[in-house]
């Protein structure tokens, strides 16, 4: 399941094409799009529905609901959905063509057709050789398919285009330390240390060490950065705490950093997860609760199930167990929250 989830995550995110209909029509593709952003899929099938009705762009339409079908877990709808945007196609590839093969290559993926997620990213690379997001995603699903060589190539050619994207190359480690290559991952991340040892930058350097597992030197690099105003300082600098077992400092970390600024999620997922560790569960459930209420959130699945798990340790196991079954409507392919919910159901 950790390897479905950080592929998941790494597919492109949803991106709102807004539809254009018939001048004095609704925009049923727009409204369609906004229920995607807010996890509504069924409500935006309704809209595609209606726009397809009202003549708006049918390749849009069919590319919208080709997202929603991958959130309701319906793959073979998806593929469908997002064959039929392709089909629509001028003829001269546009980006609106890249971006529904990364749509489709996703619900490939997810449907356990990874041969076909491959080919989805190929046709990508075949006319844009550079594009670092496919060769890294057509490397993961190749790592994830067993693939380990391939995969490799695909991550080589990652570094060469991108030598300095120390985000990506820390995607690539922690793909493979999750693929049992734990070895093939830390030598990436020290050929990069090595090859950049005269430009990288302290921030770099200790989130790099951090993941290498050197926490002395990830302090060393991380404390010289203003922890209370740099968010990746104190994320990686409190992160490297923690991994150091003092929940207690590092929660000071997240805290002081809030005070200036209360628009990171993580941060808040950090220091509810620190709370946790301490047994402070009604704190660790603000934590949470705050952060969910920031807007654009990227957390906010993360931080709905830790919500759950904070009620659970509390033995609130009814707030729990409906919350869950809130949850699952929006993440249903969320296999370890099913089983959860199983569990809830029996308190």
């Amino acid at each position: 399941m950790k390897k479905q989830n950080l592929l998941a995550a790494a597919f492109i995110a949803v991106l709102l094409c807004t539809g254009c209909g018939a001048e004095g029509k609704v925009d049923n593709i727009s409204v369609g799009m906004a229920a995607v952003e807010n996890l509504q899929y069924e409500e935006a099938l309704g809209s595609f529905e209606a726009a397809l009705e009202n003549r708006e762009d049918e390749r849009l339409i069919y590319r919208g609901m080709g997202i929603a079908y991958i959130g309701l877990t319906q793959y073979e709808d998806a593929i469908a959905c997002l064959e039929k945007a392709l089909q629509l196609s001028g003829g001269t590839p546009e980006n609106m063509d890249f971006d529904i093969n990364y749509y489709l290559a996703t619900a490939y993926y997810r449907d356990g057709q990874p041969e076909k997620a491959v080919s989805s990213y190929d046709a990508i690379l075949a006319l844009r050789p550079k594009d670092v997001e496919a060769y890294y995603l057509r490397g993961c699903v190749k790592l994830y398919g067993g693939d380990y060589e391939g995969a490799k190539l695909d991550f080589d050619q990652v570094v060469v285009l991108a030598p300095n994207d120390y985000d990506r190359l820390i995607q690539i480690y922690t793909a493979l330390l999750d693929n049992g290559y734990k070895d093939a991952g830390v030598e990436y991340l020290q050929s990069a240390v090595a090859a950049n040892e005269k430009s990288i930058s302290d921030y770099d350097l200790g989130r790099i060490y951090y993941y290498l597992e050197d926490y002395e030197n990830a302090k060393l690099c991380l404390s010289k950065l203003k922890t209370a105003s740099d968010y990746g300082a104190a994320l990686f600098l409190g992160r490297t705490y923690e991994a150091l077992g003092d929940y207690n400092y590092a929660s000071s970390i997240y805290s002081d950093y809030v005070e200036n600024d209360s628009t990171k999620p993580e941060i808040y997922n950090q220091l509810g997860l620190c709370r946790m560790q301490m047994g402070e569960y009604e704190l660790a459930l603000i934590a949470f609760q705050t952060g969910m209420n920031i807007e654009d959130n990227s957390m906010l699945q993360t931080l709905k199930f830790n919500e759950i798990v904070a009620y659970e340790y509390m033995q609130e196991y009814k707030t729990s167990a409906a919350l869950m079954s809130d949850y699952l409507k929006s993440y249903p392919d969320d296999t370890a929250a099913q089983r959860e919910y199983q569990f809830l159901k029996t308190r």
